[in-house]
């Protein structure tokens, strides 16, 4: 399968080769933010290393041209003293000798000084993504397209900036090397720097018209580079490997890897293949032009227009010039592909975000509870699934002091409902009021203080058994006392002061001496975790107590009750034994309230509750 053409909305293929230079400029800027003065040493050494070939080449020609007349004045001398005919050409050679002592210097500062730009512009790119990623919404990160970007931008361009900066200051060194080059060689003949030019072009032009396809390769095959590396982690992390080994999908996985890599292998070679043969043929032509070169420069030294320095000056020029030509056709070509790879980068970083136009701390009317009216949610991307939205008409009222439980099959939309409260999501229709305010023009911040949660899925966090807990609360992240109080509530407290570090334990087994925990306990963390707010008034639990003992969850919802006596409690959960105390129950169905009122009202209107609640009250008999 090969990868589909590019679009363009360019004019003319040259004017999409040059518009994709305007990212640039904004490297460079990121660099100069990086490091001032590195950037600075940058220039400084480019320029040396620029200016001073070309006057050791002439000093090569002061040398060979020295040598001559030292031999023959020392030839014809009645009295000849060698020491006094050698030493203005010994000079000469240390002479030449400091000037490539500086280029070497130059080119070691270069060096270094690149490498710590590596190291800090590397770290800054990936921090610039990250703290992206901070902004965008779920819906965002749910957008595969978006996560393409995202994995593309980590995968390549926090290396980019910095090589395009190299090449930059490498062209610029080029340029200074081949201005002066030129001087030297008008002396000789114009047509000289001609001949230059044309043999170095034809590499250059097959040079950016292969790095444009390796781009477009790139990009076409995001989805399967991340199937990739989904599978690498599947195989590899010690949260999939039980099913993977009990299953027997080793071979069935490592087949697709494999198929995956001989796919893009395939693709790789073809590119590789075209991009280096055109390479050798069109570099051979460039070889061609220089020998030409040379044996123009060597009639003319034997019809003797030239002197013998001057013709050792001309074929190192021209060897040294054809290099450097070739080198800045390179560097174009190179920062070309670079500035396709950055677009990944800055594609990425514009990505628009909602903005928080949220200012409220308290809403119009302090203690009217939650509303939902008629609200409705959809995904969006899709016609059909607009036609049928995850949640429709929702409408709902949950004072201070009350309770409200969610009942429903899996995929009905109760979990969507929590994401909406949360503003993870933002209602496809109607409005969610919290004290009589829209939600939209409530700080997130002080949202989300008032919000406890505890989702099926909640993230086992490879960090000590405190630092579990404190990420509940960033406000109290390293306060102890709130840790073991959010444990006692979390019913967390009695295992973690049973381990050896006690709240230092390091969990998880990423890291050395890490202890795993089992699915009981990790449900105690996570619920202590969101007990770690002390000021939210709206506790959200979904699912919280699906691998514990029947002991624990009476343990652990009796104290749920004692310390949301006076908040807004939501529950999502499948065992009625824990649903039926809830001041209201609501039964969803696809989207749809079906049933509403206490478990007594429900259980008489016999029901989808009522048959449902009988259903699992059979399996207990």
């Amino acid at each position: 399968m090969s990868p589909p053409p590019s679009e363009s909305t360019s004019s003319s293929p040259l004017s999409g080769f040059f518009g994709v230079f305007r990212y640039s400029r904004r490297a460079l800027g990121l660099v100069w933010e990086t490091s001032r003065w590195m950037m600075l040493g940058l220039a400084l050494c480019t320029l040396v290393a620029g200016v001073l070939p070309a006057v050791a080449a002439w000093v090569g020609q002061l040398i060979v041209d020295g040598v001559v007349n030292a031999m023959e004045t020392h030839r014809e001398a009645n009295d000849p003293n060698l020491l006094v005919s050698i030493t203005p050409v010994l000079k000469l050679v240390g002479f030449e000798a400091l000037i490539i002592g500086l280029i070497a210097l130059a080119q070691r500062g270069l060096s270094a000084q690149q490498s710590l730009l590596r190291a800090l512009l590397g770290q800054k790119v990936n921090v610039m993504i990250l703290e992206k990623a901070g902004t965008l919404s779920l819906s965002q990160f749910e957008d595969s397209e978006l996560y393409d970007q995202l994995t593309r931008a980590r995968r390549e361009a926090s290396t980019r900036p910095l090589a395009l900066v190299n090449k930059t200051f490498g062209l610029l060194q080029n340029a200074i090397s081949l201005g002066s080059f030129g001087v030297l060689l008008v002396q000789f003949s114009p047509w000289a720097l001609l001949i230059l030019v044309a043999g170095a072009l034809p590499v250059f032009v097959s040079e950016a018209k292969f790095s444009g396809d390796a781009f477009r390769l790139f990009r076409w095959r995001s989805p399967q580079t991340r199937m990739q590396i989904y599978l690498e982690t599947v195989l590899a992390r010690e949260d999939s490997i039980k099913e993977v080994k009990l299953f027997g999908l080793e071979g069935l996985f490592l087949k697709r890897y494999r198929d995956i890599f001989t796919q893009l292998f395939a693709e790789d070679r073809r590119l590789t293949l075209r991009r280096e043969s055109w390479g050798f043929l069109l570099g051979l032509l460039g070889t061609l032009t220089f020998y030409l070169a040379y044996g123009w420069v060597v009639i003319e030294t034997i019809a003797g227009a030239l002197t013998l320095g001057q013709m050792t000056m001309y074929l190192m020029v021209f060897k040294q010039g054809q290099a450097a030509l070739s080198a800045s056709l390179t560097a174009i070509s190179g920062m070309y592909e670079d500035n396709l790879y950055l677009s990944n980068l800055y594609e990425y970083l514009e990505q628009p975000v909602e903005a928080d136009a949220g200012t409220l701390t308290q809403g119009a009317l302090p203690g009217d509870g939650l509303r939902f009216e008629n609200v409705s949610f959809s995904y969006p991307g899709s016609d059909s699934v607009l036609q049928y939205p995850v949640l429709h008409n929702i409408s709902l009222h949950l004072s201070p002091g009350q309770s409200l439980a969610l009942v429903g099959e899996n995929g009905s939309g109760k979990t969507t409902l929590i994401k909406l409260l949360t503003r993870l999501y933002q209602p496809t229709q109607g409005r969610i009021l919290l004290d009589g305010s829209d939600l939209r023009d409530w700080s997130a911040q002080a949202l989300r203080e008032r919000t406890g949660v505890i989702f099926q899925d909640f993230v086992r966090y490879q960090l000590q058994v405190g630092e579990n807990l404190g990420v509940g609360d960033t406000h109290a992240f390293d306060d102890e006392q709130r840790w073991k109080q959010a444990a006692r509530h979390g019913m967390a407290d009695d295992f973690i002061t049973r381990m050896g570090n006690g709240y230092k334990t390091q969990l998880g087994r990423w890291f050395k001496n890490g202890q795993e925990l089992s699915g009981g306990q990790w449900q105690k963390i996570a619920l202590s975790r969101a007990y770690m707010r002390e000021n939210a008034d709206i506790i959200v639990l979904d699912e919280p107590t699906a691998a514990m003992d029947a002991a624990a969850e009476a343990d652990v919802f009796a104290r749920f009750r004692e310390h949301s006596r006076d908040k807004m409690a939501i529950l999502i959960s499948h065992r009625f034994s824990t649903v039926r105390s809830a001041d209201l129950i609501l039964v969803i169905d696809q989207g749809h309230i079906i049933e509403r009122g206490t478990h007594e009202a429900l259980l008489e209107a016999n029901g989808r509750y009522a048959k449902l609640f009988k259903l699992q009250a059979k399996g207990y008999r």
